[in-house]
């Protein structure tokens, strides 16, 4: 499959700030063949895990894979759904609780298609996006996240 866009980087270290988010909003404003905008927004949780609480989840990629699974995934996004624009993004390093640490955004003309391609792209990224989660605790031990 070859497109003309380009290939775009994910990554972003630490957590996603609620301006990095607001700012990617507001710069679609100008594109006035869109109808409809849908975010998702992962933020770490503070679950339990055997009487510990997580404090922070580290994230780590091997980054030239992971940035080429998000591409196929963002290939089959616009080849199944008709979206104007899309932009995925993802924390490296330590991203707290109540953080964010996976910004998804779509847009397109109509709103049923931002729903179903939101879905589609979670589900894809925690299935083929090779990211891992060090969850750490508030006592400072870990444990390595598995995917739900």
């Amino acid at each position: 499959m070859t497109t003309d866009r380009p290939k775009k980087t994910t990554f972003i270290q630490g957590a996603i700030s609620s301006e990095f988010i607001g700012n990617s909003i507001a710069k679609h404003q100008s594109k006035t063949t869109i109808g409809a905008h849908n975010i998702f927004l992962g933020q770490v949780r503070a679950d339990g895990i055997d009487g510990k609480t997580i404090a922070a989840i580290e994230y780590s990629a091997y980054e030239e894979m992971a940035e080429q699974s998000f591409y196929e995934i963002r290939e089959a996004a616009f080849a199944k759904y008709n979206l104007t624009c899309m932009h995925i993004y993802h924390s490296l390093g330590s991203v707290k609780t109540g953080e964010i640490c996976l910004f998804v955004f779509v847009s397109a003309p109509r709103r049923k298609v931002v729903f179903e391609a939101i879905e589609f792209l979670v589900e894809e990224i925690k299935q083929k996006v090779p990211i891992f989660g060090k969850e750490i605790f508030e006592d400072q031990t870990y444990t390595w996240k598995k995917n739900t």
